[in-house]
């Protein structure tokens, strides 16, 4: 379906010459591979080292479409402010005065409607579908598994909830089947799983994130990309409603047609464009066991605990938790000990003293308020487009986030309607 309504306006009237990517995460990179590979030259700015361990590379790895139902969903509100008053639970806001984390609360609490919901789900289902479509099709080598995913479920009345999510997962055209715990065990028998039950959902994928995100960098090499390393945005040279240059630590760099996908810094440089961004940073932590006890064939989510869990090249890694503490990347040992408290509940072959010697990854995840990524052009500026706020699916979306940013600089007609995803919704 093409996006409807009146679309911002184009500044050129054939595929520009040159993009600037501003972010080299997962987005900004398989951006920079679509854009590349219709012939534009590209650049990449970015102010971490190109040896960087963001949210792109400590991530569960994960393509889902079975995530269709976004973050800000009827009930999340009352559960958010359940599991704030736990230290360990999966979900903590930090209480504090800031003025655009109330206005981001307002925001979420009004998105979470099962009006909005509905509308969100199939949107969700299509992005998702196409981007696990472009996992296949992008023709590289970086570990694709597609064995399929397990919501594991504890209690029989989680279970019976993820039964109902089945059931719109299969009306939305995604398949998923309830399984007891006899079935589930037969599904990946190289574990050993304590649980009731679980629902499958054979369409959902795992790979490396560290490797995907290295083999797109010797791909975008080779295709002449170039990266602009260590190098922090300190503004823009603006004239005539366009961004005519960038003024970087390194000087300044011109520019033709630029893609925002800076992560959790989107929301400033946004705000230094004039632009209503709405945005969190959620941090999210992973362990990995580089030599488990147990390996499974599958990779799942816990569903109580929140827990995600996935094999990757022999070893095995357990991520979890939601933490909205301003952009701090620092380690908050509770919210590990959350972590590792849980998972061996659902896996008893495994201890909590496993993970003693592991070191905990963290990583900022840009959370839109509503629960949907903001992608697409603004009409603020005539060559500015954006592609952040991904939040959890930031890998799983990449894809075809970066297919659809190069269709717009294309000016090609949009297979999805992009209304729910415009960086201008909140304008």
């Amino acid at each position: 379906m093409r996006s409807r309504g009146t679309a911002p306006q184009r500044l050129y009237d054939v595929m520009p010459s040159h993009v600037t990517i501003l972010g080299a995460g997962v987005i900004g990179l398989s951006t920079a591979l679509y854009c590349a590979r219709r012939g534009m030259q590209v650049t990449i700015i970015d102010q971490k080292p190109a040896q960087r361990d963001g949210c792109s590379f400590g991530n569960a790895g994960m393509i889902v479409p079975s995530h269709f139902i976004p973050l800000a969903a009827p009930g999340m509100v009352k559960l958010g402010l359940k599991w704030m008053w736990n230290p360990e639970s999966p979900f903590y806001i930090k209480p504090r005065l800031d003025l655009d984390l109330l206005s981001w609360g307002l925001h979420f609490w009004k998105a979470a409607t099962a009006q909005r919901v509905a509308a969100a789900a199939p949107v969700l289902r299509d992005l998702s579908l196409l981007s696990r479509q472009c996992f296949e099709d992008i023709g590289l080598d970086f570990g694709l598994v597609k064995n399929g995913l397990l919501m594991l479920c504890k209690q029989q009345q989680t279970l019976d909830e993820e039964a109902h999510m089945a059931s719109q997962a299969n009306t939305l055209g995604i398949p998923a089947q309830v399984l007891d715990a006899k079935a589930t065990a037969a599904l990946d028998p190289n574990i050993t799983m304590d649980v009731c039950g679980s629902v499958f959902f054979p369409k959902d994928c795992h790979l490396p994130p560290t490797r995907f995100i290295s083999v797109l960098e010797t791909e975008l090499t080779r295709l002449g990309v170039q990266f602009l390393w260590e190098t922090e945005v300190k503004g823009f040279k603006v004239e005539d409603s366009t961004l005519r240059a960038i003024n970087t630590t390194r000087g300044e760099v011109e520019c033709q047609e630029v893609v925002l996908c800076s992560g959790v810094w989107s929301a400033d440089l946004a705000k230094s464009l004039n632009l209503k961004l709405p945005m969190q940073a959620g941090k999210g932590y992973s362990l990995t066991l580089t030599q488990p006890a147990q390996l499974p064939n599958l990779c799942s989510i816990c569903t109580e605990a929140r827990l995600a869990v996935t094999p990757m090249d022999g070893a095995l890694r357990v991520g979890g938790t939601m933490e909205m503490a301003g952009i701090n990347e620092s380690i908050t040992q509770r919210r590990v000990r959350g972590i590792t408290r849980a998972f061996p509940q659902y896996f008893p072959a495994f201890k909590e003293s496993d993970f003693a010697e592991v070191k905990p990854w963290s990583g900022l995840r840009p959370v839109s308020p509503d629960g949907m990524p903001y992608i697409g052009r603004t009409r603020r500026w005539k060559n500015l487009t954006l592609a952040t706020g991904h939040a959890m699916m930031g890998l799983s979306l990449a894809p075809a986030t970066g297919k659809i940013v190069s269709d717009l600089l294309a000016g090609e007609n949009q297979p999805l309607a992009l209304d729910l995803m415009s960086p201008d919704r909140f304008a």
